[in-house]
């Protein structure tokens, strides 16, 4: 088939669960199908990277919008408009305008559009679209706006979540399927919208993480993360305030790396025992060794964010995983076997460091989640999910 696909980022460098899953995808994708892909980019510099998707694309078209998101006119923009800010701030009237052109040449079977806040690039057309969301953004932005520090401002934000739900839930409704990454999320669109259709095409690991890796016991506390992402700086705020002074009372010798894109957001973290670690978008080398060098990954998250990479990531590494319930979504792991599951980050704490004291479990929670990623989250076996949804939309 021949597949126009739509995101909001360039899938290279893969240095957000995003850009990991549509790279891993179109990779798979391409095997079976012709593929023309649309992307924005932030800066004029990223069109580079297009050289490492052209193998798995025909065509590869990229479009610019604002290069920072809270600028005045686009706060502006999303006071006098309909849309909400997530719309406003990834919208590129290039894009809207090619597209009808691109459409028109183009006899695509298929227009598959990542997250929902790409579709209003879409024109009218009898095109079937398959619309993925990779998390619920309403909900994304709800609990932003929850726990927002200057609570007066909090009604005007109000606005934003209920306008973020109206365009999502509508996106949903005129696609003609839906995909979640997850079962959680899956009930969440069918309770907003009553009939709604929803396949599950999960998240998964990267070829890059793939590798075998021997175990790595350390005492390295390690999150990794995009820290333009509030879910990211929460946690990573969460784990350096509250989690590791608790882990450190108990291991004198624990210490704290919180490593990733943009940790100049999160720079008064930095303290003793704790080391910020920025990486560069395109240094996936660095990224891995990480993984595959630090002691235990401890994911303190309790913003909703579809299925986290980083979790996965980590248990194909074979770095245990201390997390909590909603830091698992997605993932059908077992605490006990493949994961450790706490609920407040002082019961995170606690089961880092019985996960560090007791070496025994930590062989058994590594190497379980290694096995388990291997035979359920390889994207081999989530491109076929994905194909067969295409394949159910064109009969």
């Amino acid at each position: 088939m021949k597949i126009l696909m739509l995101t909001p980022y360039l899938p290279y460098p893969t240095n957000s669960g995003g850009q990991i899953r549509s790279n891993n995808l179109i990779k798979h994708l391409s095997k079976k199908h012709e593929i023309t892909l649309c992307s924005l980019v932030k800066n004029e510099e990223d069109h580079r990277y297009t050289e490492f998707l052209k193998p798995y694309c025909k065509e590869i078209y990229v479009f610019k919008r604002s290069t920072k998101p809270w600028t005045l006119k686009n706060i502006l923009k999303t006071g006098f408009s309909v849309h909400p800010f997530v719309v406003v701030r990834n919208f590129s009237s290039e894009e809207k305008k090619a597209l009808s052109n691109i459409i028109a040449r183009g006899n695509f079977d298929i227009i598959h559009a990542e997250t929902f806040y790409v579709s209003p690039h879409i024109p009218e057309t009898d095109i079937p679209v398959v619309l993925v969301d990779q998390t619920i953004e309403y909900q994304v932005y709800q609990h932003y706006v929850d726990n927002y520090h200057y609570p007066f401002m909090r009604p005007l934000l109000y606005l934003d979540v209920l306008k973020v739900k109206y365009w999502e839930s509508h996106y949903w409704k005129k696609a003609a399927r839906v995909v979640a990454v997850s079962e959680r999320d899956a009930k969440v669109m069918q309770q907003t919208v009553k009939g709604l259709k929803v396949d599950i095409v999960p998240n998964g690991v990267g070829d890059d993480f793939i590798q075998e890796v021997p175990l790595h016991y350390n005492k390295t506390l390690l999150f990794m993360g995009n820290y333009e992402w509030m879910q990211n700086s929460e946690a990573a705020r969460i784990l350096a305030r509250e989690v590791y002074p608790q882990v450190n009372k108990k291991i004198k010798d624990a210490k704290l790396v919180i490593a990733g894109q943009n940790t100049q957001k999160i720079k008064d973290l930095q303290a003793k025992g704790i080391e910020l670690v920025n990486i560069a978008v395109d240094d996936i080398k660095t990224v891995q060794n990480y993984y595959h060098n630090s002691g235990v990954l401890v994911a303190p998250l309790y913003g909703p964010g579809g299925t986290r990479l980083k979790i996965l990531s980590a248990m194909s590494s074979r770095l245990p995983v201390v997390t909590t319930k909603i830091g698992i979504t997605g993932i059908n792991a077992i605490d006990g076997v493949n994961v450790l599951e706490g609920e407040t980050p002082k019961e995170v704490a606690e089961l880092t460091v019985k996960i560090l004291q007791d070496k025994n479990l930590y062989k058994k929670i590594a190497d379980n989640a290694r096995k388990f990623v291997e035979e359920n989250y390889s994207y081999e076996v989530i491109a076929d999910k994905l194909d067969k949804v295409y394949q159910e939309v064109r009969k």
